[in-house]
């Protein structure tokens, strides 16, 4: 089981809510699959959902309005 950098807690798969700023236009992408430590809440993410993420806020770029919420698919 890994543990912590910052508290040594329990590391745990999970879900979380990842918002971005881009120049004013506010990016929530829901349901993002991350790895969140049980005891301080420190929230990280695999290589490979971090690029996934990067996919879906370059596709927004082209399309982005004031806010944009969508759901995260792998």
């Amino acid at each position: 089981m890994e543990t912590c950098f910052f508290c040594k807690g329990t590391i745990e798969n999970s879900f979380t809510n990842y918002m971005v700023d881009l120049d004013g236009h506010f990016v929530i992408i829901k349901n993002v699959p991350c790895h969140k430590c049980r005891q301080c809440g420190e929230i990280s993410f695999s290589g490979k959902t971090v690029t996934r993420i990067e996919e879906i806020i370059e596709d927004l770029k082209k399309i982005l309005t004031e806010v944009a919420i969508v759901e995260y698919v792998a």
